[in-house]
């Protein structure tokens, strides 16, 4: 099959229903000939109706990204599904949690425990689950691809979900740097907001999709994950062979704008 991913083999963490970004990265994937892993957590049976509306089935594992046993168990359990020593080329990170007392406008009245939880789930999985399938790409070298929001600045209500994706920016940089040497590359897409089931329980989410609508110099679609998708996709290829440590904002180009 030909596509910028032939041949190569994808895990994709985060698919809850088709509006996510992870899922259309997931079909794009297959669609450029990958073979495609899926992870879910909780709600498996959502995952699967979800994975049903993929071009071709693919498997689900469960992982739960605080569950040590879960980690230690993934790279095998990958093995089982893709074959016997056969390594993995790619790994999207698409795993975000915050309390509720941590987003709304609470940030001075947060707990430390459910700061340390959005950082937790947001931020150091990407370390997590990428160490964990370090026996897997470290064969042929790969591209570990995550989700962010633009982390330079503040956003109304996001709070201390804004602290933990500028951990997970930073948490790129080191695993970027710190992986080099195994050819592994490790990149995010800051996308603007999608009409997703996780944004959609952030408070002030109809305010963010307001300053897109206002300050955006490309007009954004807020039901269309598929220009997000597509960033991830690219950098899943080799095209991009010597791009590390990157965050490719895929916003409309409101990043660059001042006002």
């Amino acid at each position: 099959m030909s596509g910028i991913l032939a041949g190569k083999r994808i895990l994709v963490t985060g698919v809850l229903t088709d509006f996510s970004i992870a899922f259309h990265v997931a079909r794009l994937a297959q669609e450029e000939g990958a073979e495609v892993v899926l992870t879910g957590f909780g709600r498996l049976a959502v995952v699967e109706r979800a994975a049903r509306r993929l071009p071709k089935p693919a498997p689900i594992i469960e992982l739960d990204v605080q569950n040590q046993q879960h980690l230690d168990d993934l790279a095998a359990q990958v093995g089982e599904h893709l074959g016997e020593g056969v390594g993995l080329d790619g790994v999207v990170h698409s795993i975000g949690f915050s309390p509720q007392d941590a987003l709304g406008g609470n940030f001075l009245n947060t707990p430390w425990s459910s700061v340390a939880t959005a950082v937790e789930i947001s931020a150091f999985s990407l370390k997590s689950l990428t160490t964990a399938l370090l026996p897997l790409l470290e064969r042929r070298g790969g591209s570990v691809v995550g989700l962010s929001l633009d982390s330079r600045v503040t956003w109304p209500m996001y709070d201390w979900m804004g602290v933990a994706k500028a951990a997970l920016e930073s948490t790129s940089r080191y695993l970027a740097r710190d992986l080099a040497d195994r050819n592994i590359r490790v990149n995010l897409v800051s996308a603007g907001p999608i009409k997703t089931v996780a944004a959609r329980s952030i408070p002030g989410f109809a305010h963010l999709v307001r300053v897109w609508d206002e300050r955006s110099p490309m007009e954004w679609d807020i039901n269309d994950p598929e220009p997000a998708a597509r960033g991830v996709t690219a950098l899943l290829s080799d095209w991009f062979p010597k791009t590390t440590g990157e965050v490719v904002h895929v916003d409309g180009g409101l990043h660059a704008v001042g006002g």
